[in-house]
């Protein structure tokens, strides 16, 4: 139990205030949206701890898994910005932290000269699949989550997700 809990539910005492002052359809969105939130800050502070030992964070983990993962071991910076659907600035600030920890290196692209690739170092190879089996063996921090729980929500952020413009449905 963490040292911070609160003796009540604060998204349930705001969708109390919500529906006295709005819709109950406004507190139900309310609701969901900050319950979203809430999960994301909890499942990122778990994932980041989880990564600590390896100089990680989440964010980090996902461009290294990325580099891992392509073909070549090597992306430009662009492709990493959208693949991870993320602004430039961000895989700017990720690519830097993972060359500061000898993870990954910048390389100039062979046939752009105005292209910059990220690429796996063989370090950054070992550090990847060290952290993925920690991540595995935590099974991604989404306990007490069942697998069918973890199916249902998937499908149904994947409904908002499509609406959202992110891929093709």
């Amino acid at each position: 139990m963490p040292s911070h809990q609160l003796p009540f539910d604060p998204i349930d005492e705001a969708r109390r205030h919500w529906e006295e002052r709005w819709t109950k359809q406004a507190a139900t969105e309310m609701v969901a949206v900050t319950s979203i939130m809430r999960v994301h800050q909890i499942l990122m502070a778990r994932l980041n701890d989880e990564l600590e030992r390896f100089g990680l964070t989440f964010p980090r983990y996902e461009a290294l898994m990325l580099l891992y993962l392509s073909r070549r071991g090597s992306l430009p910076l662009g492709k990493i910005g959208e693949r991870l659907q993320v602004h430039r600035t961000s895989v700017t600030n990720t690519i830097d932290g993972l060359e500061k920890i000898g993870l990954v290196r910048r390389v100039p692209h062979e046939s752009d000269r105005r292209a910059v690739l990220a690429e796996i170092r063989p370090e950054g190879r070992r550090v990847a699949e060290a952290a993925t089996a920690v991540l595995n063996e935590a099974d991604f921090a989404t306990e007490p989550l069942s697998g069918a729980d973890l199916e249902d929500l998937s499908r149904v952020l994947r409904t908002l997700r499509v609406a959202a413009g992110d891929f093709p449905g």
